[in-house]
């Protein structure tokens, strides 16, 4: 095996078979070392990703058939010093056994001074000094600053409150349509005002879903069968036939795709205002 890093000595001879010599390639902890060419039976390996407190990681840098196994590139670093064994970071990737595997023995180096060298003493145990001076200001400092956080919120909040309460509330799309539909649903509607509300309804799909374009017939056939705008187009249309007081409660259902809108949305082009 040979080593890119310089200052280490972690050599190994080329096709050096697993087992032979492997404490000669010994690289401290946090140092990444490379055994390269080794032959190995079986199908092909790959790497497991270790855990992050695992005391070994590898990875596999290259890889070759060879006979009835495979040759490999492999790189690791030791986490931990001692004797580690790579076979423990390889399994099949066809998910075969790996028992046939033989030892893959490194070692890996302490940086640590020798043992029985010496040592800083240890700190006499004492009694913590009491909060004050520069921390009992931070303290402080940060109870301010929450204080005027909360006042800010609380300031803001009743602001906006009181700026809503001067303010009219904005009329929704389904409020104004509501009258209308219930006046439908009874056959109180003219033909005239049938007529305009359709119109009306018609041209704020056509510009919601972008049909202004297609031609009319094209799209009344097309907002029938949408799930929004459809429901309380054929409802209109067969309450001008047979009127029905009965159906008050499916009007909360026809009306749900207008909440949201504005009331004047209905009085664009083609709209009735």
């Amino acid at each position: 095996m040979s080593s890119s890093f310089p200052g280490f000595d972690l050599s190994l001879p080329r096709g050096a078979l697993p087992g032979e010599d492997l404490l000669r390639a010994s690289p401290s902890v946090g140092m990444p070392a490379r055994w390269n060419d080794v032959v190995l039976p079986g199908s092909e390996l790959v790497a497991v990703s270790a855990d992050r407190k695992a005391p070994l990681a590898l990875r596999i840098v290259a890889t070759r058939p060879h006979g009835d196994g495979f040759r490999y590139d492999f790189e690791y670093w030791g986490l931990e010093p001692g004797a580690h064994d790579l076979r423990t970071l390889l399994q099949r990737r066809d998910g075969s056994s790996t028992a046939d595997l033989p030892e893959l023995r490194v070692e890996i180096r302490s940086v640590l001074v020798a043992e029985g060298a010496a040592l800083p003493n240890a700190p006499r145990p004492a009694e913590l000094p009491q909060l004050g001076g520069y921390g009992a200001l931070l303290l402080a400092g940060g109870i301010v600053w929450v204080a005027g956080l909360v006042a800010i919120l609380v300031v803001g909040r009743r602001r906006r409150a009181a700026e809503s309460a001067g303010q009219p509330r904005v009329r929704s799309l389904a409020e104004r349509l509501q009258p209308l539909v219930e006046r439908a649903m009874r056959g109180e509607l003219s033909r005239e005002e049938r007529a305009q509300l359709e119109l009306s309804l018609v041209a704020l799909w056509r510009r919601r879903l972008g049909l202004e374009e297609s031609r009319p017939a094209e799209v009344i056939a097309q907002l029938k069968r949408h799930p929004e705008a459809g429901p309380l187009l054929v409802r209109l249309e067969e309450w001008l036939h047979r009127p029905d007081a009965r159906g008050a409660g499916e009007i909360p259902a026809l009306l749900a795709p207008y909440r949201e809108l504005r009331a004047d949305e209905l009085d664009g082009p083609g709209g009735a205002r």
